[in-house]
């Protein structure tokens, strides 16, 4: 303590006290990420449009159980999960509207990657996370500012309609695009989608794992909050899950909307936090939709794991399932030509 010499790059010196230059180091890198990410996401998204078919995609949208299905996960139940939480691990105010906040995001993108690998309804996936940012722009102040009254004052929350909109731009419009040329030129869409949809897997690891070691104090925070970053996707998996298979949908759409409903928008949620906090309650609570995405990518992960080692043992090469969705555009990323021989014309 009776050093009296300051660290070089102080920047007011005082006898013993030194106040370091302000850090926006974790701030920069976001900006970075958060716009690399947006970009090689729409590439991805024009791939997994290149699987759609409008007649089916416009399907949903007329008849919209799964859509309805979703939307009760989405805004319903991942809302009141995020204040149960908050409440029973008892954390300081700003960390529980930090996971407020994560509840009440739409969907991410990474689902429509993740259920394209899990052969699920890609049709329904992308109808619905295009429903749920979109629902965002109302849904999102109503569910803030009935559940974090207790916290903080919900004007104190600042939600970026313009980012909201730059996600829905940026999913629907390669989308269609990628809806035009799986219409007009079939064979190279299936190209497309094949190496769109191996890039889309590659990017979501490699966003994991470059937020986790880049991110400056990612891994020095709250134990509380860990542990809540890693029940809470559990709970949207499993909740979005059981409420499809309640509602009686095929078990391609189930996956569907499980993924839908545990895989949130943690670019979105990372926004809304730097916008409505200062500096030193950032400190507390930034790092939270990094440790959501990482574990929510984990789990995700491990569905696919165990839905691949059961299609290995379980399904029979060659055959459609029952049970799939008349809608459903199963994955074309292993065999594609030998499914292609075997998928029966009435189903297609």
């Amino acid at each position: 303590m009776g050093n009296n010499t300051c660290l070089e790059n102080a920047t007011i010196c005082n006898g013993v006290s030194c106040l370091m230059p302000p850090d926006n180091f974790n701030r920069i890198l976001n900006t970075v990420l958060s716009t690399s990410i947006t970009t090689l996401l729409a590439l991805v998204m024009f791939s997994l449009g290149c699987s759609v078919e409008f007649k089916k995609f416009w399907a949903h949208i007329r008849y919209p159980w799964g859509i309805i299905v979703g939307f009760l996960c989405q805004f319903g139940i991942m809302p009141i999960a995020g204040f149960t939480l908050a409440n029973l691990f008892n954390v300081l105010p700003v960390q529980a509207v930090v996971v407020l906040i994560m509840g009440c995001c739409p969907g991410g993108t990474g689902s429509n990657i993740l259920s394209y690998w899990v052969d699920g309804d890609m049709d329904l996936s992308l109808s619905m996370t295009t429903c749920s940012t979109l629902f965002a722009l109302g849904m999102m102040p109503l569910c803030l500012f009935l559940y974090s009254k207790k916290w903080v004052d919900s004007d104190s929350i600042v939600i970026p309609y313009d980012t909201i909109g730059i996600s829905l731009v940026t999913l629907v419009v390669p989308v269609a695009i990628g809806m035009f040329v799986n219409y007009k030129w079939p064979k190279l869409a299936k190209k497309i989608l094949r190496v769109g949809s191996i890039t889309g897997a590659i990017l979501i690891v490699t966003v994991a794992v470059i937020g986790g070691v880049l991110y400056k104090g990612s891994w020095v925070i709250d134990p509380k909050l860990w542990i809540i970053g890693t029940i809470f996707p559990a709970i949207g998996f499993s909740v979005g899950f059981i409420l499809a298979i309640m509602s009686n949908l095929s078990w391609s759409r189930c996956r569907t909307v499980a993924l839908e409903t545990g895989l949130q928008n943690t670019q979105l949620c990372s926004t809304i936090v730097q916008l409505s906090f200062q500096p030193e309650q950032l400190a507390v609570i930034f790092t939270f939709p990094l440790i959501y995405s990482i574990f929510q990518i984990v789990i995700a992960i491990l569905f696919l794991i165990v839905y691949q080692i059961y299609k290995k043992l379980c399904g029979k090469k060659g055959q459609v399932d029952e049970t799939v969705s008349p809608y459903a555009q199963s994955n074309l990323g292993f065999d594609l030509d030998e499914k292609e021989k075997n998928i029966d014309p009435a189903i297609s």
